[in-house]
């Protein structure tokens, strides 16, 4: 084999694992390897043959029901993802959703995509909105998203609220990604480099975006300038 078809192979054998992972977090009662290969279209000899690396690196384990999920390898990963940003975002998230009364989150650029990094509920209420971290959606969908590109150069066809966010300098949804649910986001700028992601604050009952706004800039602010940088 040449070392071409040797490259491309190592590539679709990577992209397969990968794949199991992603078809893994959308089945969190797990799969049988005969339900993965129905899942992923292929053999059980295939499945089988991707399972042996991911399980010998604890990202995936079998149950006593033969069902494979995702492992706790997984968890030490995440930990490492941007551990300086979410080791000082969590803690400003936590002043700003006791403050808001409000579901806050950090959320971070992967491409097109925005992903969710870290979620704080806040304490002081009987009724919030909770959704998990690694949550992904569309980057111009959003208020997180919004303000992400909202502190990138302009494209084109740009939606309006990014254009609207651009110039206010922080950025709202309402029931994008939740019926009902409002978003106010921020930017985290620091200057000479894309944004480091977006922090927002979601609620469900009537409030005013633009009198929430000032607190979520503020959040983003102190986390930028922990990460020894300021603001726009």
């Amino acid at each position: 084999m040449s070392e071409p078809e040797r490259s491309s192979g190592g590539s679709q054998t990577l992209e397969r694992g990968l794949r199991i992972l992603r078809v893994l977090a959308e089945h969190p009662d797990g799969l049988s390897v005969s339900q993965l290969a129905a899942a992923m279209d292929t053999h059980r000899a295939g499945i089988y043959r991707l399972l042996a690396p991911l399980m010998d690196q604890h990202l995936v384990v079998r149950g006593e029901d033969g069902r494979h999920v995702l492992g706790a390898g997984l968890i030490e990963l995440a930990s490492r993802v941007r551990p300086r940003l979410q080791e000082i975002a969590v803690p400003a998230l936590r002043i700003l959703a006791d403050e808001l009364g409000a579901t806050t989150a950090l959320t971070v650029r992967d491409g097109e995509e925005a992903v969710v990094a870290a979620v704080v509920e806040p304490r002081n209420t009987d009724m919030h909105i909770a959704y998990r971290t690694g949550l992904r959606h569309r980057l111009d969908q959003a208020a997180s998203g919004i303000a992400i590109l909202s502190a990138l150069p302009p494209r084109g066809g740009e939606r309006t609220p990014i254009v609207d966010a651009r110039e206010r300098g922080w950025s709202v949804s309402s029931s994008e990604l939740l019926p009902g649910a409002t978003g106010v986001g921020a930017a985290v700028v620091l200057p000479g480099h894309e944004p480091a992601g977006a922090i927002t604050a979601v609620w469900i009952d009537g409030r005013d975006p633009a009198a929430t706004a000032p607190a979520v800039i503020r959040c983003a602010r102190t986390i930028a300038a922990g990460l020894g940088h300021p603001t726009r």
